[in-house]
């Protein structure tokens, strides 16, 4: 019987028991968190008693940090244990005592016991938080005991805070509790928690009074119990969900489900994506925060973005997906475009609460609005409302400041509304023009104000120009009252004209901005990916990525990339390569070598004022890019980030590319000698050994019959024949050295005026016998010039090309040698009667080792002469190739050399 889909364990079961058994295998410990509704619950006793069974149980526990608090009954428990000794840090004339992550690494035990998992560290100290020491410690391989109390969750800050009425400072992201293996819940009723704070078992005596009063009330206890109760129940809803996906056990899926978060500048931005947590973390589901920029936010003053840039920083913080999107105007449509292309079923939206138009200003009407056509529009979402908490602050908003024009355009509405009557005063005493003609030239000069202006400029001028042409061109003249109620009608016209005409050439201006923005952006990233593309080296790459990136973030960029001993050094900067402080120098390594960001706008190393991001190809890392911007609040800009990281990932492909391709040629080069090399050993086992067995048969054979048993007439051609093979084998060794002092640059001819004829006769001479099977015919004329030629290396270039016909023609057969004045060169061709070349190979005869295939019943050669004759003539620069003999017949070898300049007596003056 074939199961069903959903008598099948889910995927994510497997992944998950995978994931488990890999880290089983090696590398990350293992995380447990003993968590309680509030301190003196008994979570440090119970993580040490703990300890101590798996001490018992042999494993290697370190009390790496502990904290008692003066409790005697905890500190004789952990007495048993091995302490790590404390690292001090001297701090503001103190001395305090933080964890030693070097000494607990290098001691590296099974177990470690940390205390106060959301403690932050003093200043100077590696990471900002003890929980990230924590995060490396289990990178490491070292599993960790910790403790957490429920305030100290980051999404339940605020809800801690309303119920407590304190707002705790000492946070751990949610993404770091899910890493957690283990949650045990350490609970305590509010009574007997109490009870043990007036005995002296939380606090020290002087301190119980003032907690009682405060945090430790039983309503308060109870609501934080409650707290701890849900989160431990949620971990447990989380195994239970696990398990039925393992065991195909029939339930809820609520996978398809995604819920989105709409932030702007609104004070409740925070709140609302710790709104969004919760439920996501309540349902399980995928959650995104979004945030919409139009052109009238492109223009905002750096604090209204700085609300948005926070919202989405404490967004990645929380582990939700962050997203930037672009519209002109309609904020509402953009947004449900996304949600309905994200298959999103929730949407969460802030809403400030209403103090009124002159306390709102109108940036809160528009969010009010904008939530109100959220609302209406959204029929097929479950919309939900957050509204701030607490009595409104009275500092102005973001967009009521954003609102107001700078004084330049009030300063151009003014001159513009001036000039306009200028210009109407002399029209207006023309009774022949219509009024419309006037008020046209109040409508130009509002529109020109909004085009270069934007809009609250234009407004300005709008109320100025009706006001002039009311003042200046109705009745009664030079007053703001109007009689005739026709003038009332133009003016209204006009208001409402001007109005149009503003609005709309604002709105131009913010859009040709925005425009002009991105085609700078784009240009900017079209010229990085050309240069880049066409970068030849590791270098113009790098130059290139620093470029870009100073170019694009408006800021100072560094690369650093590790020497041959693997320090960081930095290899390119823009504008320049800057002294680096240890603070950043300690941050570039950490990115580099934990491959995560590290420096300014992070929680590890954060006073640095540069932020490093790692420089990785996969999981290679490759160096390190250092940013500084002028406004350290950039860093947190998740749109900054994202741009930041999608460099790094180009610059790191365009390395990996330079490297990859430098390992090619290498391989090239190595497949090349490789093949030369087994060229070669073809070449000498054949070409060696033949000559030598002939030389070692001949002189073996005169040897051993000394006694005359051999005629003079045999003996004399045994000693001709050896000579001829010791001749030939010394013409391949010669053959071999010369290719090796082309190759190394070595050779150099030492030219002389010389004749082609006596060149001729010398290698003719030396190759009688090689050459006593053919007919040979000498073509030179006696006026050729003299060569400007070395002769032994010509001698020898000659010496290979008629040994190579020799070889390939037919006995019987002729072979010519002519030669003949062209210019200032002079062309030699030895042509023969054999098989000829293909057109094909004439070119590749001429490469090292190479044979032109002709079947079994041809000689084979090594592939070294004619490739020694092109060096040895290019050498003189000259030239050589191959073509087909006279009449298309066998093959010709034409050379092309240098001839001898000629003195004035040579030419008979």
């Amino acid at each position: 019987m074939v199961s069903t889909a959903d008598e099948r364990p889910a995927p994510e079961a497997f992944l998950e028991e995978a994931r488990t058994e890999a880290r089983g295998r090696g590398a990350p410990g293992r995380l447990k968190i003993f968590l309680g509704a509030a301190p003196g619950v008994g979570k440090t006793f119970a993580m040490i008693e703990e300890a101590r069974a798996r001490q018992q149980a042999g494993e290697d526990v370190v009390a790496a940090l502990v904290e008692t608090h003066g409790r005697a009954d905890t500190a004789g428990l952990l007495g048993t244990l091995e302490q790590l000794p404390r690292r001090p840090v001297a701090y503001r004339g103190q001395s305090l005592s933080e964890l030693d992550l070097d000494a607990l690494l290098a001691r590296h035990p099974q177990l470690a016991l940390i205390d106060e998992f959301a403690h932050t560290n003093a200043p100077g100290s590696r990471h900002l938080k003890r929980w990230q020491d924590v995060l490396e410690v289990l990178d490491a391989g070292i599993d960790v005991t910790t403790t957490l109390n429920i305030q100290h969750i980051e999404s339940l800050n605020d809800i801690v805070a309303r119920i407590t009425g304190v707002k705790v400072a000492e946070t751990v992201p949610d993404h770091v509790l899910q890493r957690a293996d283990v949650i045990e819940l350490i609970d305590l009723p509010p009574e007997e928690l109490i009870k043990r704070l007036k005995a002296g078992k939380v606090y020290v005596p002087q301190q119980v009074g003032r907690a009682l009063e405060n945090f430790f009330s039983k309503g308060n206890l109870t609501a934080l119990r409650e707290l701890a109760l849900r989160t431990a129940a949620s971990r447990v809803d989380a195994d239970m969900l696990a398990y039925m996906q393992a065991n195909a056990v029939k339930g809820p899926w609520p996978t398809q489900e995604r819920l989105l978060v709409c932030v702007n500048e609104a004070p409740v931005a925070k709140a609302l994506v710790r709104a969004g947590k919760r439920m996501a973390e309540r349902a399980r589901i995928p959650w995104i925060v979004a945030t919409v920029v139009t052109p009238r936010h492109e223009a905002m003053p750096p604090e209204a973005r700085a609300a948005t840039r926070e919202a989405l920083h404490l967004a990645e913080t929380l582990g939700a997906e962050t997203v930037t999107l672009h519209a002109e105007s309609d904020v509402v449509a953009e947004l449900l475009r996304y949600a309905r292309g994200r298959n999103v079923s929730r949407v969460v939206m802030g809403r400030a609460r209403s103090r009124g138009f002159w306390r709102q200003g109108l940036a809160g009407l528009f969010r009010e609005r904008v939530a109100d056509r959220l609302l209406d529009a959204a029929t097929d979402f479950e919309v939900t409302l957050v509204t701030a908490h607490g009595r409104p602050g009275r500092r102005p908003l973001a967009h009521a400041r954003h609102l107001k024009p700078e004084w330049r355009g009030y300063v151009a509405a003014v001159a513009a509304i001036a000039i306009a009557s200028l210009i109407a005063w002399p029209i207006g005493l023309w009774d022949a023009l219509p009024g419309g003609a006037i008020s046209a030239i109040y409508l130009t000069a509002v529109l020109v104000v909004g085009a270069r202006h934007g809009l609250g400029a234009s407004l300005v001028a709008t109320v100025l120009g009706s006001m002039a042409y009311n003042f200046f061109y109705t009745e009664p003249y030079y007053t703001l009252s109007v009689s005739n109620p026709e003038d009332v009608v133009s003016i209204l016209v006009f208001l409402v004209g001007a109005v149009f005409t503003g609005s709309l050439a604002g709105r131009l201006k913010a859009q040709v901005e925005t425009m002009r923005a991105t085609q700078r952006r784009t240009q900017t990233l079209y010229d990085f990916a050309r240069k880049i593309a066409s970068a030849g080296n590791a270098d113009d790459v790098l130059w290139a990525g620093a470029y870009h990136i100073a170019a694009t973030l408006d800021c100072q960029s560094l690369i650093l990339m590790p020497d041959a001993e693997g320090t960081l050094q930095q290899v390119q900067g823009h504008p320049t390569i800057e002294d680096l402080d240890a603070g950043a120098e300690a941050a570039a390594r950490w990115a580099f070598e934990k491959n995560q960001p590290a420096g300014s706008g992070t929680a590890t190393l954060p006073m640095s004022a540069w932020l490093f991001v790692p420089l990785a190809a996969g999981e290679r890392p490759l160096g390190a890019i250092g940013v500084r911007f002028r406004d350290r609040g950039r860093g947190l800009d998740p749109e900054t980030r994202r741009l930041l990281l999608a460099v790094e990932d180009q610059v790191a492909v365009a390395i990996e590319r330079v490297r990859l391709a430098g390992e090619l040629a290498d391989a090239r080069v190595s497949a090349e000698s490789e093949r030369l090399r087994g060229a070669l050993l073809n070449s000498v086992s054949h070409d060696l050994r033949t000559p030598l067995a002939t030389v070692i048969g001949t002189v073996s054979t005169l040897a051993e019959n000394d006694d005359g048993s051999i005629g003079p007439a045999d003996r004399r051609e045994l000693i001709l024949t050896a000579l001829d093979e010791a001749r030939r084998l010394d013409r391949y060794v010669q053959n071999l050295l010369d290719m090796t002092r082309l190759g190394h640059g070595a050779l150099s001819p030492k030219r002389a005026p010389v004749e082609l004829g006596e060149i001729v006769g010398r290698v003719r001479t030396d190759l009688a016998r090689v050459l006593a099977a053919h007919t040979v015919v000498v073509s030179i004329p006696r006026d050729l010039p003299m060569l400007d030629v070395d002769p032994v290396l010509i001698g020898q270039a000659l010496t290979n090309v008629l040994e190579n016909a020799a070889k390939y023609a037919a006995p019987g057969t002729s072979i010519l040698l002519s030669a003949r004045a062209e210019g200032r060169d002079a062309v030699v061709t030895v042509a023969d009667e054999g098989p000829g070349i293909p057109e094909g190979e004439r070119e590749k005869v001429f490469d090292l080792f190479h044979r032109v295939t002709q079947g079994d019943a041809r000689p084979a050669g090594t592939g070294l002469g004619l490739a020694i004759v092109r060096g040895l003539v290019e050498a003189h620069g000259g030239q050589v190739k191959a073509e087909a003999g006279p009449g298309g017949r066998g093959a010709a070898i034409t050379l092309r050399l240098p001839l001898a300049p000629q003195s004035p007596l040579d030419d008979g003056t």
